[in-house]
């Protein structure tokens, strides 16, 4: 080991005398840690938030949908069959979609109505995983059944075994005049995404059913795809209209859901550049105690240089000084921000249940829970720009410290 860098870890340790600078070295790490471990945490939760909005709306949303240029596509049967035939789609199913007004009781709640048929549905979506009561296959063909979301459920007051009326804007000439279009639906299932979006505004039926109610005959909305490659959707969907010869309407999930994913690589990147310079600012107040340091050693930096210890030499001193107290503040923080970040959502559920508070409301953050995603890229990341931080921040002190006088500091010795 080098004398440099032996005298640099011995400034850093408490000696007589020396005991505030280094308490300030301390608080120094500290500082440098808790910026690191914040700037961890909230990136794993900004990712987390990302990969569970990807999940669910993935569970609820195909990868891709062809759909009619008038809102109705004929000949879905054959458009399914070709669809399939591509190498890069794994399942396709047809869909009925659109939107209505529905009432229990004195509650109403304006909703959208999709018509499946299970079977098929099931290979686009995940549907078993999304149940809670009843389920998908209680769907029958003129059982005019409805599978909702339990927070449309909760808010018209209903559950299992229970009516709705389910209204459509395409009216019905009467004597009387235009009435609306209406059927009773039985509640045989719900279903929860945590997607305040989907809970709170989806009720699935049997598509022969939704058929009837709309009175569009054998045509449906669209056809869904699940895909191979989920970043190809796009030019999958492409390819599957051309070969089914144009006239469509095609779209993918990262185009239906654009603006949810822009917004969370725009917060990510404000959260990052803001945060960093709360690591900066830490790093920074090296600077001071370097300069502390250095003022108090002027007598041992003269003694030094006078013993033939060159100016590089003392600028390595104090350079290994503010290095060790980065070093470990960066260890530090990555340590405390990869623990809470992958037990976050525990920590958060017991802050919850201890003092009874909901810290996400899933009508305004689209999800129930905070999760957490924890990237070893994104650690990386934080732990060389810290580290780079720092050693700027030692330079100007190790500097000042080179550019002692010995002469001057020893002159009345």
């Amino acid at each position: 080991m080098s004398f440099e860098t032996t005298i640099g870890r011995r400034y850093v340790r408490a000696r007589t005398g020396s005991s505030f600078i280094s308490f300030i070295s301390v608080i120094s790490m500290l500082g440098v840690a808790i910026g690191i471990a914040v700037l961890i945490v909230v990136l794993s939760v900004v990712n987390g938030f990302e990969r569970e909005l990807t999940g669910r709306l993935l569970a609820m949303s195909s990868h891709a949908t062809i759909e009619g240029l008038d809102g109705s596509l004929a000949a879905w049967q054959q458009r399914q069959q070709r669809a399939v035939a591509n190498p890069s789609v794994l399942a396709a199913a047809p869909y009925i979609e659109t939107k209505a007004l529905v009432s229990a009781g004195d509650a109403l709640s304006g909703i959208v109505m999709r018509g499946v048929l299970p079977a098929q549905e099931a290979d686009v979506a995940a549907l078993d995983v999304l149940t809670v009561d009843g389920g998908f296959d209680a769907l029958t063909e003129r059982g005019y059944g409805a599978v909702i979301g339990v927070d449309l459920a909760e808010a018209l007051g209903i559950g299992i075994g229970d009516k709705l009326l389910l209204m459509i804007a395409e009216g019905t000439v009467t004597p009387a005049g235009i009435m609306p279009r209406m059927r009773r639906f039985t509640v045989v299932g719900t279903f929860r995404a945590g997607m305040y979006e989907f809970d709170r505004r989806y009720a699935f039926v049997h598509m022969d059913d939704a058929s009837r109610l709309l009175r569009s005959g054998d045509d449906v909305t669209g056809v869904r795809l699940r895909v191979a490659d989920l970043f190809q959707a796009s030019s999958t969907a492409r390819e599957v209209a051309i070969e089914q010869g144009g006239g469509v309407l095609i779209s993918d999930w990262t185009r239906r859901h654009s603006t949810f994913f822009r917004a969370i690589q725009t917060t990510k990147s404000i959260l990052a550049v803001i945060l960093m310079l709360v690591v900066g600012v830490a790093a920074f107040n090296i600077v001071s105690t370097l300069v502390m340091v250095v003022r108090s050693k002027r007598r041992d930096i003269a003694i030094l240089r006078t013993l033939g210890a060159s100016r590089a030499s003392v600028l390595g001193i104090f350079v290994t000084q503010g290095a060790i107290i980065g070093c470990v503040g960066a260890f530090a923080g990555v340590v405390l921000g990869s623990v809470i970040s992958v037990n976050l959502e525990s920590l958060v559920a017991f802050v919850e249940s201890a003092f009874g508070i909901t810290l996400l409301a899933a009508d305004v953050y689209f999800i129930s829970d905070l999760p957490s995603d924890l990237r070893i890229s994104d650690v990386a990341l934080v732990v060389v720009v810290a580290l780079v931080l720092v050693f700027l921040a030692t330079l100007y002190p190790a500097w000042r410290a080179s550019r002692t006088n010995p002469a001057e500091e020893l002159r009345f010795d």
